[in-house]
């Protein structure tokens, strides 16, 4: 056995002839009677207390722990003691995500989790604990995908302390504990009309913006870090090597969402537009630091800014430029409606078009085609009139009709 069983209540004496006996200790009869004892990997002492009656339980107790290290599965005892808040303010000085992500990440524990779990001790939890805090959640009032993420920052936390030896698993992986299911509302596109309709009450200096969002599927912050230099006018394309961020509310260059550089067709439309918009308001350099607020000096000739000569920022657009917008063209001001509304204006063109799904995932640089498919795939075109026009070719010896993606990717 890795170690021994002390009685406290009674201790073995030897008189002068050598004989021993059993005597009481001035404890007997009061608190825990058993103590198991071993030396834990790390060279220090470890110890669990038992009461009277109970010492077969302390030896199996002590003979798990010494499975436990044969096994090079041991965790000590005392670990899983840490609250919940001191393991995650560790945690985060760990994480090597962009700076943007761990401000997120940050700001969601420390709004939604700490104060339900942080002073709980992480070997106390056990599924009910976080059944009761999704519930806190959902009663806040927060969306279903702002739940899965805050939800998913927790787990990740459980996660780390299992692999760091703290706590045995994670509760937040028990079958009774079901991450908050996400809103199944289909993407509605907005129409051309509204698009055009927003665009025409934008101010004249960030009319052109509609342009890149809604004819080349650039996000918000992307179109905010555009410089002319990115815009390939004779090759008709768009290089997306850049967005515009905000970190602790100041600026900073960073790559584009998931660090995916990509280039996506230039419109002969769009690259009208943004000629235009450069005829009257010529690039300005601008210089921000890259990644986080003590990053290196990044310079760019930016086609969006203020007129004061500084960088868009999302915040201040979204409120005094995109909203009164929306309001002035009669378009509701939800959360439906932010300028991600045309993102999803250029997928359904693009899929009406007989675009394939792996081409559109590129061109909005998503992560994963299955991501596009499932966001867009009640856009795609029904396919019930090539399949009858496919059976009645063979049936009444009229050709088939070629009209569907392959055709549209040859032209």
């Amino acid at each position: 056995m890795a170690g021994h069983i002390q009685d406290r209540w009674f201790k073995t004496e030897t008189d002068a002839n050598g004989k021993t006996t059993r005597v009481k200790t001035d404890r007997h009869g009061t608190g825990m009677r058993y103590r198991a004892r071993y030396t834990s990997p790390d060279g220090t002492e470890k110890s669990q207390s038992f009461p009277d009656k109970q010492k077969r339980k302390a030896e199996a107790w002590l003979s798990t722990i010494e499975a436990d290290m044969a096994r090079g599965d041991y965790i000590d005892p005392d670990a899983g003691k840490v609250t919940f808040e001191q393991y995650v303010t560790k945690w985060m000085k760990t994480q090597m995500t962009d700076p943007a992500t761990r401000e997120s990440v940050e700001m969601r524990l420390r709004l939604h989790a700490l104060p339900h779990l942080g002073a709980r001790p992480l070997a106390s939890f056990n599924p009910s604990h976080l059944r009761l805090w999704i519930r806190k959640l959902e009663d806040a009032g927060l969306s279903p995908a702002y739940r899965r993420g805050i939800f998913a920052h927790v787990s990740t936390v459980f996660t780390a302390a299992v692999e760091d030896r703290i706590i045995r698993s994670n509760p937040c992986s028990a079958r009774s504990v079901k991450a908050p299911r996400l809103d199944p509302r289909k993407v509605k596109p907005w129409p051309a009309d509204r698009v055009m309709a927003v665009r025409a009450e934008l101010p004249d200096r960030y009319r052109a913006f509609i342009e890149p969002a809604a004819g080349c599927g650039l996000r918000q912050g992307e179109v905010f870090g555009l410089a002319v230099e990115d815009v390939d006018f004779l090759g008709g394309v768009v290089h997306v090597v850049r967005q515009v961020k905000l970190l602790h509310n100041r600026p900073v260059f960073a790559p584009p969402k998931g660090g995916k550089e990509r280039d996506v067709p230039l419109p002969e439309s769009v690259a009208f537009a943004l000629a235009g918009h450069l005829a009257k308001y010529p690039a300005r350099e601008i210089t921000l630091p890259w990644k986080s607020v003590d990053g290196p000096a990044v310079t760019a000739a930016l086609i969006f800014y203020s007129p004061e000569g500084l960088s868009l920022n999302r915040n201040r657009f979204n409120h005094r430029q995109w909203k009164p917008a929306l309001r002035a063209a009669g378009v509701a001001t939800g959360r439906d409606n932010g300028t991600h509304a045309l993102r999803h204006f250029y997928a359904s063109v693009l899929l009406d078009a007989g675009e394939s799904i792996k081409a559109l995932s590129e061109y909005l640089g998503h992560h994963d085609p299955g991501f596009t498919l499932r966001t867009y795939t009640h856009l795609m075109p029904a396919s019930e009139t090539r399949t009858r026009a496919a059976v009645d070719s063979v049936f009444k010896g009229k050709p088939a009709t070629h009209d569907g993606p392959e055709t549209a990717q040859e032209a």
